[in-house]
């Protein structure tokens, strides 16, 4: 399990707990200080992101796309945001 604290520039932190398989996502849990509106949206972001490949655009586009169709916001963060984070878990040791 990779785990990475990031701090969005001026702004809030997320904390990225990931399981990879050839460098694709396996589990992905995504917490931290900003907010989600609906709440219960951050498991389905989580669900839609099983499968990904770690690739910075494709991780934007998976998120902005399920962020979309679920008519969420989020606040404090943007899905760069948590794509960077993702990364950064994934090149952890």
């Amino acid at each position: 399990m990779k785990v990475v604290n990031y701090k969005v520039p001026g702004g809030k932190m997320i904390k990225v707990k990931l399981s990879i398989n050839n460098q694709e996502i396996e589990s992905i849990s995504i917490l931290g200080d900003f907010f989600l509106h609906p709440e219960e949206m951050i498991e389905k972001i989580e669900e839609h992101l099983i499968g990904c490949i770690i690739d910075y655009e494709s991780l934007v586009s998976r998120l902005e796309e399920i962020i979309i169709e679920n008519k969420a916001m989020l606040i404090g963060i943007s899905t760069a945001d948590i794509a960077k984070a993702i990364q950064l878990a994934s090149e952890s040791d």
